[in-house]
């Protein structure tokens, strides 16, 4: 149990690094603006309408860092600093906003089955681990199992998230470059935020599956 628990801090702490990096990076290159001038809003409604998704709305949403799409709504949505800024790191976050949309219009299979599992990975998150304590407290290792059966089902939709994450990243780049929004020093830049935004989904996961590592190691000692 006791590596299981170095474990976790290990990976909570590079999880701390990956922030502080893609915080780092994105804060780097919003001082960077392009050379055609156009903000994030402009490139993601230019985007939609060349892939024929006239019907996607572009919004704004307060906050830093709170771009999404949404996939009920068909709307991307882009934090107010993105939204209006011509910075390489707004152009590279639209895009790859734009890339979960044009996921969603030609039904990837990654993203049909991340959004099959939502669901469950829901329950398993927000339950998951407070089933497992209250199993460990009351000696109950059936109810842990469960417990950690549901963690497994988020862990599940962290990893599932993964190549749903890497593919708009890798068609928001080339959308970038073949729309000439982004010359090859500025997309140096939509890369970096792009790579180091992907990262911090590789740490979530790690961070889960440290975590069912070490639920199941408490769970073999109170067995024993």
């Amino acid at each position: 149990m006791t590596i299981t628990f170095l474990l976790m801090i290990v990976v909570f702490v590079a999880t701390l690094f990956i922030q502080f990096w893609l915080q780092r990076t994105y804060a780097r290159y919003s001082r960077v603006a392009n050379s055609r001038g156009v903000t994030g809003e402009q490139v993601a409604r230019s985007i939609l309408d060349a892939y024929g998704l006239h019907h996607v709305r572009v919004e704004m949403v307060p906050g830093a860092l709170t771009d999404h799409y949404d996939p009920i709504a068909k709307a991307v949505r882009l934090s107010e600093p993105n939204f209006h800024s011509p910075s390489a790191a707004a152009l590279a976050v639209a895009a790859h906003e734009v890339g979960h949309a044009i996921q969603d219009a030609k039904s990837y299979a990654w993203l049909r089955v991340r959004h099959s599992i939502l669901p469950v990975a829901n329950i398993g998150s927000m339950f998951g681990p407070w089933i497992f304590i209250a199993g460990m407290f009351m000696g109950a290792t059936g109810l842990m199992s469960i417990g950690i059966w549901l963690f497994a089902a988020a862990a599940l939709f962290q990893l599932v998230t993964l190549p749903v994450e890497f593919d708009a990243s890798n068609r928001a780049l080339n959308i970038l470059k073949k729309m000439n929004f982004l010359d090859s020093s500025e997309m140096s830049g939509a890369r970096a935020v792009l790579t180091a935004a992907a990262m911090t989904y590789v740490a979530a996961l790690a961070n889960s599956l440290a975590t069912i590592l070490h639920y199941v190691a408490i769970m073999m000692q109170n067995r024993e």
